[in-house]
């Protein structure tokens, strides 16, 4: 069975003859009776009641037609679904996140990639470097957005946005008086760190700011309750200036007056993906953080 076939039958049926089908679709009359003669033999019925008015579909012929007619709606869905795939305007981007996507400039890159391209769904996975990184090369994610101090050795990568960073003190800290602050000040303290096992990527960039001699203390969780931690009294941390937008309970941010004091964050994908709407997101965020010039 040809798929040509069922659309000359579907072109007879609107037609009402052969003459006027072959005429819509740029044929002889002989090949549409010719190619509906050797289905209807396939099939073992007759489709049409032939006559010199033109022709109409049996009672078998309806029947079929309607599964014919399903059929090749269900083609045009596979055509326009390969269509716009192919665009990179539909489909799913699995993106993996070393924090969560508050604030600016993130969360505006987002919601323009959104409103610019609702057809495709974003589903996020908040994960630490390692796991990233492992995710990606197992085609679990798509691409993620890391900080500088988190990339991997030869990770294909793209710098997106730079974020400044903010002390985070309890709101009773004595620090908490002072408008902005310096590493000097900060080097006394206990400094919370999001840390796992060998994953420690956030310690050593903090210490590479404030010093090795500074008391840290690692926990195997997330920016959130790194903050709950400081709320309580347990130390002191840095966040991105994005976080402390949103603020914290109990938690006073401040700026740090330290010209080394910012970090850049990355998108980082697979270069061999092939998947078009992956492409399109890559581009998206190069251009859109060029024409806002968020380096």
């Amino acid at each position: 069975m040809d798929l040509a076939d069922l659309q000359f039958v579907t072109a007879a049926v609107d037609a009402g003859n052969f003459a006027r089908a072959a005429l819509v679709l740029g044929l002889h009359a002989s090949t549409i009776s010719r190619r509906i003669a050797r289905l209807e033999d396939e099939l073992g019925l007759t489709l049409f009641e032939r006559n010199r008015a033109g022709v109409r579909l049996t009672p078998s012929g309806q029947t079929v037609m309607r599964h014919i007619r399903r059929v090749l709606a269900e083609v045009d869905a596979v055509k326009a679904a390969g269509h716009h795939n192919g665009l990179g305007t539909t489909g799913e981007i699995r993106l993996g996140l070393r924090m969560p996507p508050i604030g600016k400039p993130l969360g505006d890159l987002l919601r323009c990639w959104h409103g610019r391209y609702p057809g495709v769904s974003v589903v996020q996975f908040e994960m630490h470097e390692r796991e990233i990184a492992a995710a990606l090369a197992d085609r679990r994610l798509d691409a993620a957005f890391v900080p500088s101090f988190a990339l991997w050795p030869h990770a294909a990568m793209l710098p997106i946005y730079s974020e400044r960073l903010m002390a985070a003190l309890p709101a009773k800290h004595s620090l908490a008086r002072r408008k902005a602050l310096g590493w000097k000040e900060l080097s006394g303290e206990t400094v919370l760190v999001e840390g796992w096992g060998e994953s420690q990527a956030q310690r050593e960039f903090f210490a590479s700011l404030l010093g090795r001699n500074v008391d840290f203390q690692s926990h195997a969780a997330s920016k959130q309750y790194i903050l709950a931690f400081v709320a309580a009294g347990f130390g002191v941390t840095l966040a991105a200036e994005s976080q402390a937008e949103l603020g914290f309970p109990d938690v006073v941010f401040r700026p740090i007056s330290e010209a080394n004091a910012s970090f850049c964050v990355n998108l980082v994908w697979l270069p061999e993906c092939e998947e078009p709407v992956v492409g399109r997101f890559v581009a998206f965020m190069r251009d859109e953080a060029k024409d806002r010039g968020l380096l």
